[in-house]
């Protein structure tokens, strides 16, 4: 066998022997467990203090061992740990009463949470005392003395209106058509312009003087003596002035209220002025008796009916003395002195202004005056 021969089998046996060496290693390795990957019981024992009975449970109760163990229990509890003392959790009443007594008592609704959530909280907004609000409208109070004795002129008025005016006046709605109603209103209108004219005068109102005189010459003649009203039509406006109202504008601004049993509402300055209106009354001046109490009897009606607008506020009013006295000095109030008001004020309501006239009973439908002739 030559060098080289020797050589290739020299190599092959160091090949062998190196292979089974190597096999040998691997089926003879075992592996080796790490003491320090075991879990350590004996600081659980020493941190957490168990009681007796889950001691004893503990001691019955096998264990389980091996890599499978709470990754928990490897890890040391903290040093406070040892001081605690278990903590029974709240029960659910615990944690609900607290929500609860936060909404009671919270006077809030949700919307006003909502608003201050978005907005931040605010003071409560007292309409009352609002400093952006305009100042009340501050009314005089009615000067009414003789408030008893009125109401009880006021009840026999009110018997006598549903038991007798009323009837009389819903009858004659039914009967009479509108337009002849209309033509009724115009004609006693018509007949109270020259009263209207003397007493503008008078107040130093020397334009509707004569508005009210045209008015009675345009609606006597072309209107057929007031039945129609073309005066309106060539803008000659209607007012009614009289001397009640003319003593006020002299001077005579504040009266005690009085109310007459069957004419209404008055004040003691209207009352004078009644008699002062009386003798210059187209109708007083009618020397036929029968003609005269039958053209009173028809303008108290005509009358009667253009109340029905305020019936059903009497209706409702809790005190119907009161609320008639009051709108009817308001309304008085508002004659002598709503020229000088108009100027100053223009929102006035309409129940306040001439043309929403709100009608009495006139001093020449009274059928005996102190002026009278005996």
């Amino acid at each position: 066998m030559n060098r080289t021969a020797f050589s290739f089998v020299l190599a092959l046996g160091l090949l062998a022997a190196a292979t089974s060496a190597q096999s040998q290693d691997a089926t003879a390795q075992v592996p080796v467990v790490d003491d320090r990957t075991k879990p350590d019981t004996s600081l659980i024992d020493d941190v957490v203090p168990l009681p007796a009975d889950h001691a004893a449970t503990e001691a019955t109760t096998p264990v389980p061992t091996g890599t499978e163990a709470p990754a928990a229990a490897a890890q040391p509890a903290p040093a406070d740990a040892t001081t605690d003392v278990p903590q029974t959790a709240p029960s659910a009443d615990a944690t609900t009463a607290t929500p609860q007594t936060t909404q009671s008592t919270d006077p809030r609704t949700e919307a006003e949470q909502d608003y201050d959530a978005l907005y931040g909280a605010s003071q409560d907004y007292n309409a009352v005392a609002d400093p952006t609000l305009p100042p009340p409208a501050e009314l005089p109070a009615s000067y009414d003395p003789w408030e008893k004795l009125n109401r009880k002129v006021h009840r026999f008025n009110d018997v006598v209106d549903r038991r007798i005016a009323t009837p009389l006046a819903k009858a004659y709605v039914a009967v009479v058509p509108r337009p002849v109603r209309l033509g009724v209103g115009n004609f006693f209108n018509n007949l109270g312009q020259p009263v209207s004219a003397v007493n503008s005068l008078l107040q130093g109102k020397p334009k509707q003087a004569a508005q009210a005189l045209g008015r009675f010459m345009v609606n006597s003649t072309i209107g057929v003596v007031g039945i129609f009203d073309p005066a309106t039509r060539v803008h000659l406006p209607n007012h009614s002035e009289d001397f009640g109202q003319t003593l006020g504008v002299w001077g005579w601004e504040r009266s005690r209220y009085v109310e007459l049993p069957l004419f209404g509402p008055r004040t003691v300055r209207d009352v004078f002025g009644m008699v002062g209106d009386g003798p210059m009354a187209p109708l007083r001046g009618v020397e036929d008796d029968k003609i005269r109490v039958f053209l009173q009897g028809l303008q108290l009606v005509d009358v009667r009916t253009q109340l029905f607008a305020v019936d059903s506020m009497r209706e409702g009013a809790t005190d119907e003395y009161a609320l008639t006295r009051d709108a009817w000095m308001q309304r008085r109030r508002y004659q002598i002195f709503g020229d000088r008001q108009q100027q100053h004020d223009d929102s006035l309501p309409d129940y306040l202004r001439e043309d929403q006239d709100n009608p009495s009973v006139p001093a020449d439908a009274m059928p005996i005056m102190p002026t009278d002739p005996h």
